[in-house]
């Protein structure tokens, strides 16, 4: 088959600032196949678009997967010792979706491992069959700007980690009215703690 070339083309500047268009999925091998899709069905309410016995691809929007699984089995779990990925994370529109998530878990069975203000989110970390970290989070700030500025002010300079909150109780403040900015507001570190004390997962 014979085509024209209509027009040329030119590739941008080798000097000019590339950065991807978006993070498009992440992709999972395991051993424990049916259980590992299971979860992450339900965790981020994704359908299966696609199904074999070795590979699935998930997807929760209109993009045409955001997470794959890949059945091997025998394959051994990660050493925690290990480098590597620490957590995977998904961001929620507001705080309200993000509480009914987590009243939505807890009812199936699955509990988060750490509820954590960092400041910039208000963070739920659970993990996976496998022990993979998977972080639920929203933006505690309005804009951009504003959590850039947090990032680089005092507050998180003295404490870049967060502080453990309790889930059930800020739902009971969610749902008395309290209002958005005292929710996500970052407290203090209770006393005699330090930041590496809010590690702690259970």
């Amino acid at each position: 088959m014979n085509t024209v070339a209509t027009a040329t083309r030119t590739l941008p500047a080798s000097s000019q600032r590339i950065a991807p268009e978006k993070f498009a999925h992440v992709v999972l091998k395991t051993a424990n196949y049916d259980a590992v899709i299971a979860w992450y069905a339900t965790v981020l309410q994704a359908r299966v678009a696609f199904r074999n016995d070795f590979i699935a691809f998930l997807t929760y929007d209109d993009e045409h997967h955001r997470v794959a699984v890949i059945n091997t089995p025998g394959s051994l779990a990660s050493d925690p010792a290990a480098a590597g990925v620490h957590h995977i994370a998904y961001t929620y529109a507001g705080l309200g979706e993000l509480l009914a998530t987590y009243r939505r878990l807890k009812a199936s069975g699955i509990e988060p491992a750490r509820c954590i203000n960092h400041g910039p989110t208000t963070s739920m970390y659970y993990r996976d069959p496998d022990g993979l970290r998977v972080e639920l989070q929203i933006d505690n700030f309005a804009t951009m700007d504003e959590s850039h500025a947090y990032f680089t002010g005092p507050d998180f300079a003295e404490n870049p980690i967060g502080v453990i909150f309790d889930p059930q109780q800020l739902i009971r403040d969610y749902e008395a009215g309290v209002s958005f900015e005292d929710l996500v507001k970052r407290p203090p570190l209770p006393p005699g703690k330090t930041p590496m004390d809010m590690r702690e997962e259970r």
